[in-house]
């Protein structure tokens, strides 16, 4: 599959969720691919969480359906259980999540990788960038062989000199079990990148026959379960069932009485590790005034001997990890198949990259995943995908594919990596996104049809049926604004006085409970999906206005570029802290330079006034 003289045109490093997706998209583009990869079997394993989604992740995986990732349509084939969280609040904030039969979605990942034609698979462990003249030429193996290729993306995940943590034993390890990388680092250090030390831990694994389901909470998925991939149909998904419990005050106790054994309190973790996800020792010092706290029993594949307990992340020893966990109702008789580790690994601070990322020092190489500083499936397959367009688009002499902030989440989370330091394992929030009821997890296809078919990888029939539905709602919204609903309706509804559609939506006395009668009596042609998001646009008409012009007020920033050979220390009004941080972070907009802590707004009129 080789091109004639033998040189890739890019060189996928690593089989986890961003490597899969990189190496999927560079393919389908067109490209000779090769990812390298320590095992075929461990491509597109779920080594930590069996489940794809959640607040804000669900965000990230609709997104990457519509640009024609694969992440959607394998958790639609493979989830166990699927639920739309935060149906109590509002649409901006609703996040669809699955449980996954981990063993299922390795395995379709697998065959689509192995199925995929202009990809080659090689297993070996990638050990040294080859560069000339700043630009990559290829990759040496560890057993010395050269796998030579226009451009390299690194997803290496947890792998880089991996250490994993169980109480006063360390081991070697880039996920429990397997070995770690302990070249690309060496070799990304001496070529002058900066590298740091993050850390991300894992629970204990049981097994099922140890837990009392009936002292726990069963929890189900969604009675009419909604898919991630828009190309998902006649969708009709198992639900089994998850169950609740608590900790206890014996187990706070516990865990307490050992803290001088946990590696996280005695000294030997280095790394720093999420805030928003703490081991359950971290939470019972951190929120020392609470009693118990959640636990999560969750089945690691259909029929799975083996379960997850989330919510238990430890790295205490093995005798406290089942003295603690034997002291939660239902797990009196708790038998640990593997147990919880704490894991530290190297990653490059992302301000090393443009917002293609790729790197601003060598060129031709990128960076995709926790290698980034992040964690999570989702953040990670995203990163893959776009570090694979955009070293397509380079190949092909192409200006590359920059979501900006107002486009989606993945574009929150690849600023947020290129603008902000990252000293803790990056998750996608909510919150993060300030324009988040603009950037909702149901308007994916229209937010984003025009970039997938300048990407190229989506089918035509699915980007036909995008194009459909946007010009669908914006139909359906002028009928809204412009027809009258009057008392004496074919709806039934009891209205005070005749008034326009997008009033009584407004007023709600036109709810999202009428959308089954009014699609069926009125806009039976149209897509039911394209008059859910005009009922949606018009009930939130003036917040979306809003944010539009918040948007607009930041385009003139965003689209105002720096010149890369901007010599900061010139510009002598500049703030000492806002020098320093825009000589390290090098944005390549004004809009970015903004969003760098430390510098200040002072600094941005400043730059403004410098540049013109």
């Amino acid at each position: 599959m080789k091109q004639q003289n033998g040189i890739y045109d890019i060189i996928v490093v690593g089989g986890g969720h961003a490597g899969v997706e990189a190496a999927l998209a560079a393919a389908r583009l067109g490209k000779s691919t090769a990812l390298i990869t320590l095992s075929i079997q461990s491509i597109a394993r779920m080594s930590c969480n069996p489940s794809i989604g959640g607040l804000a992740k669900g965000h990230l995986v609709r997104e990457l359906d519509v640009l024609g990732g694969e992440m959607g349509k394998a958790i639609d084939k493979t989830g166990i259980q699927f639920k739309m969280l935060n149906r109590s609040k509002g649409r901006a904030v609703w996040s669809p999540r699955a449980q996954a039969d981990k063993r299922a979605y390795s395995n379709y990942m697998q065959q689509i990788i192995l199925g995929s034609p202009n990809l080659d698979i090689i297993e070996g462990e990638g050990f040294c960038i080859s560069i000339q003249s700043y630009r990559v030429t290829g990759l040496y193996l560890k057993d010395g062989s050269l796998i030579r290729g226009e451009k390299i993306i690194l997803t290496n995940g947890t792998f880089l000199n991996g250490l994993i943590h169980i109480g006063p034993v360390q081991i070697g390890s880039g996920r429990y079990g397997e070995l770690p990388s302990t070249g690309i680092s060496n070799s990304l250090k001496t070529m002058g990148f900066c590298v740091k030390r993050l850390k991300t831990g894992t629970p204990s694994r049981i097994t099922r026959r140890s837990i009392n389901f009936s002292k726990m909470t069963p929890l189900y998925g969604d009675p009419e379960p909604e898919p991630f991939s828009f190309s998902t149909q006649l969708f009709n998904p198992k639900d089994i069932p998850c169950y609740l419990t608590h900790t206890t005050e014996q187990t706070h106790e516990i865990i307490k009485n050992a803290l001088h054994r946990s590696p996280l309190y005695s000294g030997e973790i280095h790394g720093t590790g999420p805030r928003y996800c703490p081991s359950i020792e971290d939470k019972i010092v951190r929120f020392s005034d609470k009693p118990t706290h959640q636990i999560f029993l969750e089945p690691e594949w259909e029929g799975s001997e083996q379960w997850y307990i989330n919510g238990f992340s430890s790295s205490l020893p093995v005798d406290i990890q089942i003295k603690a966990l034997r002291a939660i109702s239902g797990l009196e008789r708790a038998e640990i198949i593997k147990p919880g580790y704490a894991i530290e690994y190297d990653y490059f601070p992302s301000y090393q990259l443009h917002h293609s990322l790729e790197s601003k020092d060598v060129s031709g190489l990128y960076f995709a995943g926790q290698i980034n500083g992040t964690s999570g499936y989702e953040e990670a397959a995203v990163q893959g995908f776009v570090a694979a367009v955009n070293a397509v688009r380079s190949l092909n002499e192409q200006e590359p594919i920059i979501l900006k902030r107002s486009h989606a989440y993945i574009g929150v989370l690849i600023d947020d990596l290129i603008t902000k330091e990252t000293d803790e394992p990056y998750r996608m929030f909510t919150s993060l996104a300030e324009y988040r009821l603009i950037l909702r997890s149901d308007n994916a296809d229209h937010r984003l049809c025009e970039i997938s078919r300048q990407i190229g990888i989506q089918s035509q029939e699915m980007t036909d049926l995008f194009f459909r539905s946007r010009d669908e709602k914006h139909d359906i919204r002028n009928y809204f604004n412009n027809e009258t609903l009057h008392k004496d309706n074919a709806l039934n509804i009891d209205i005070p006085a005749s008034q326009k559609y997008s009033q009584a939506i407004k007023k709600q006395i036109l709810s999202e409970n009428h959308m089954p009668d009014l699609h069926q009596k009125i806009f039976q042609n149209y897509l039911f999906h394209s008059l859910d998001q005009a009922f949606i646009e018009t009930l939130y008409e003036g917040y979306i206005h809003r944010q539009e012009i918040m948007i607009n007020k930041m385009a003139s920033l965003e689209d105002q570029a720096i010149p890369d050979t901007l010599n900061y220390d010139t510009i002598k009004s500049l703030s000492n802290e806002g020098r320093e941080k825009l000589k390290r972070f090098r944005p390549e907009t004004l809009g970015q330079a903004s969003r760098i802590r430390g510098v200040s707004p002072s600094d941005i009129q400043i730059l403004l006034i410098y540049m013109k």
